[in-house]
């Protein structure tokens, strides 16, 4: 621990560590898994869960109490009582007296029975609104407080690499501003309420090998620091974010649970992280059982601890018996130990531990408000994108409706792999949800109450049975309108088709469902395809081919609310404003893909390989238009501010709202550049025949890169600007200068732009 660490400690907190044992000590580094059993809810946990008993692991005290609500189903308020009371008894029973931190997944809400479910955060990426996802994140964490739950671990701030990756459904973007201002927005949000976020997965996870689960990560230090840093400073900088979970990634052969370049040189003496770093589930372990650089798991606790992780999550496998074994003969490894309790005991005063005396437990828990889910609707219609429509939406009153595909009626469809309903309910068949989840095809029926809806399955999400496309294309033949709602279905290492574990090696929607759209579509009708999904699929013959759908909609599990939320933008009751947060991929030999590529990483007359997506990042249809237009903007200071206006039209006939968008390309630089960098964005909803000023002020330290010498600068010269629809539209552009020398990033550089939004006076004329 730093000087300067050690000035921040409390006398409290040092008065009782001088009290401690060296077991006190190590049981206030580890969780313990109270309920863990024979479900697998984290990777290899059936071959890595401990068999000690919970008594004995909790002799000396404990660290943290692990997923105390998320295991298994229990009724909050009977799970309260008896959480309640085993605080008291850490209090009253243990030497110290130290009651333990209770954490909790908490990415697309509480992860309990009865609790919310909320949009998965790609779809918080598609609803490009900041400010709604920190109302969000307050939301879940009032309701955690409510439960004495003290940790969430999210959100994830991992960049979108490449659309196989399982874990895709969990990440926010592949545009690392957008994850950085989402992510930081739901980390100030759920601290609002007293409850530490826990950044996942620090740092490189989501740039595995061939998008597959845990494979290595080869990685140049320039993308490392220009890709995938950034959201993870600005939450830590920015967003005071109290806990970081690190990556299961090795990069270039190292572990990052054994990486103190990454885990203390960086995150605590760079930046000036002073919080605590938690083990993703078994990393200390798997240095041992699957990286190979520790021989046992002593020394793996030696490499996890040294690195500055400070504390073994979810169970204390490496860092009790094993590395207490080595402390009598190890002085580092006991000034280790000692650091990692003092940030331990400091992160409990904080969340006022040391003084609770967990004498009222609550009596009721409301999980599930009218509140929680008029958040969770607002962000599922805020994020449905809108992908191609020829004039077919909205529906205009139908009279009859063929409601087709495996997703039109299901409602686990609808919600993310970390939802509570799809991470534990599903190895508990019979068991209710405990909440409200309109389907689809429930929520079509409320909305169209005048349509016969004739509901066909068609196939399943997975499998090659096409023996139901037959008549689902009859009862499309015979409709007014199809609507096939198809996509993936959530899950668990091999349980679904997306999820922690559900990597992929094309991106042809799962199963027939191809078949199952194309017979839809043949049969003439027109046919509104909604894909209900956790990773972009390679649609394009749906969006652009010979006959394509008359309209497609593009939701990312869109939580307990989504079911209404598409039926409101087809009928016109909402209007559709998502954006792509990620492009909408050619094939899977396209990947992996950024829209920030240099020249040479697009289509180019020296390749054959076209790797243009079907959809751009950025891109989002409405039921009405905009005009963007006089776009002007100042030169700036290489360590100033640019500061741009556009002249924003809704010119059609239906209120809407814009995703305005202001992108840039630094024309010539030391090193290369990307074709098109998001610099800042703003939603702005105008009134038909209505016009609005946008102006953005941009620290040109958006525009910062590694230089050749390693470190992030910004450098002079001609920047062209635009704003348009995606990062490939330019519907109106500009150029500058950026004068004066390279100017070196420094800690209190600015982050983000700011924008403000000014109505103007139609013209009388």
């Amino acid at each position: 621990m730093t000087d300067n660490e050690l000035r921040a400690v409390s006398e409290r907190v040092l008065a009782l560590h001088a009290r401690m044992t060296v077991d006190e000590k190590l049981a206030q580094l580890v969780g313990y898994w109270v309920d863990q059993g024979n479900e697998v809810v984290a990777p290899m946990a059936g071959e890595m869960v401990t068999s000690t008993r919970y008594e004995d692991a909790t002799v000396n005290g404990i660290g943290h109490l692990t997923r105390v609500y998320g295991t298994r189903p229990v009724d909050p308020v009977a799970r309260a009582e008896w959480l309640w009371a085993e605080q008291r008894r850490l209090r009253e029973q243990t030497r110290l007296g130290i009651p333990a931190i209770v954490h909790e997944e908490c990415l697309t809400g509480l992860a309990a029975w009865k609790a919310a479910t909320f949009p998965t955060p790609l779809a918080w990426g598609a609803a490009f609104d900041p400010e709604l996802t920190e109302e969000l994140g307050a939301a879940i964490g009032r309701s955690m407080a409510a439960l004495g739950i003290h940790q969430g671990l999210a959100p994830v701030l991992d960049v979108i690499m490449d659309p196989r990756w399982g874990r895709v459904d969990e990440c926010i973007s592949e545009d690392p501003y957008v994850v950085g201002t989402i992510g930081t927005a739901y980390v100030k949000g759920l601290q609002s309420a007293g409850v530490h976020a826990t950044l996942k997965h620090f740092a490189g996870y989501s740039a595995s090998q061939a998008g597959r689960n845990h494979a290595p990560v080869h990685m140049g230090r320039r993308r490392l620091q220009d890709t995938v840093l950034p959201p993870f400073e600005m939450a830590v900088r920015d967003g005071g974010v109290r806990s970081v979970m690190n990556s299961y990634a090795e990069i270039d052969g190292v572990p990052v649970a054994s990486n103190p370049e990454l885990l203390t040189a960086l995150l605590r003496d760079e930046w000036g992280f002073d919080g605590t770093v938690v083990a993703d589930y078994f990393s200390v372990a798997f240095l041992h059982a699957l990286h190979g650089v520790a021989a046992d798991l002593g020394e793996a606790a030696l490499l996890a601890l040294r690195a500055g992780i400070d504390v073994e999550l979810p169970t204390g496998d490496a860092f009790v018996e094993p590395l207490r074994a080595l402390l009598d003969s190890d002085a580092q490894a006991r000034a280790d130990v000692d650091r990692a309790v003092l940030r331990v005991l400091s992160q409990k005063e904080e969340l006022g531990l040391l003084d609770e005396d967990f004498s009222s437990p609550p009596t009721q828990v409301d999980l599930d408000s009218p509140e929680l889910r008029g958040i969770a609707r607002r962000t599922a219609e805020e994020s449905v994108v809108l992908l191609r429509n020829d004039g077919v939406l909205p529906l205009a009153a139908p009279r009859t409706i063929a409601l087709i595909g495996p997703n039109a009626d299901a409602a686990e469809s609808l919600m993310g792999c970390y939802s509570f309903a799809n991470h534990v309910l599903a190895h508990h068949p019979g068991t209710p949800l405990g909440f409200e989840i309109p389907t689809v095809a429930e929520a079509l029926r409320v909305e169209f109450p005048g349509a016969d809806i004739v509901l066909e399955r068609g196939c399943d999400v997975e499998g090659d049975d096409e023996h139901g496309i037959a008549d689902a294309a009859r009862a499309a033949a015979d409709a007014e309108v199809a609507i096939v709602v198809v996509g993936d279905r959530a899950g668990l290492f091999g349980r679904g088709t997306v999820g922690e574990g559900n990597d992929v090696d094309d991106l042809e929607l799962p199963g027939v469902q191809r078949t199952l759209v194309e017979a839809v579509v043949a049969t003439g009708t027109p046919t509104v395809v909604v894909a209900v999904s956790g990773r972009p699929y390679a649609i394009g013959w749906m969006l652009d081919g010979a006959t394509p759908a008359s309209a497609v909609l593009q939701a990312f599990f869109p939580g307990e609310e989504g079911g209404p939320a598409i039926a409101r933008i087809v009928s016109g009751a909402a209007e559709p404003s998502g954006r792509l947060p990620v492009s909408l991929p050619r094939s899977a030999g396209s990947q992996p893909y950024t829209y920030l590529h240099p020249v040479l990483g697009g289509p180019t007359e020296i390749t054959s390989a076209d790797n243009t997506p079907a959809r751009p990042f950025g891109f989002g249809l409405t039921y009405t238009a905009f005009a963007r237009e006089d776009l002007t903007a100042s030169d700036a200071a290489t360590d100033g501010a640019i500061t741009a206006q556009v002249r924003l039209s809704n010119v059609g006939d239906r209120t809407g709202t814009d995703v305005v968008q202001l992108y840039a390309r630094d024309i010539v630089g030391s090193v290369t550049r990307p074709v098109a960098q998001l610099l800042a964005y703003h939603r702005v909803t105008l009134e038909p025949g209505e016009s609005a000023t946008v102006a953005f002020s941009v620290p040109t330290s958006r525009l910062a890169f590694t230089g050749r010498d390693g470190h992030r600068i910004v450098e002079p010269g001609a920047v062209e600007l635009w704003v348009g629809g995606s990062c490939a539209e330019r519907d109106t552009e500009t150029r500058i200068e950026l004068v004066g020398a390279v100017h070196p990033i420094t800690a209190d550089a600015p982050r983000t732009a700011t924008a403000t939004v000014s109505a103007l006076v139609p013209d009388p004329r």
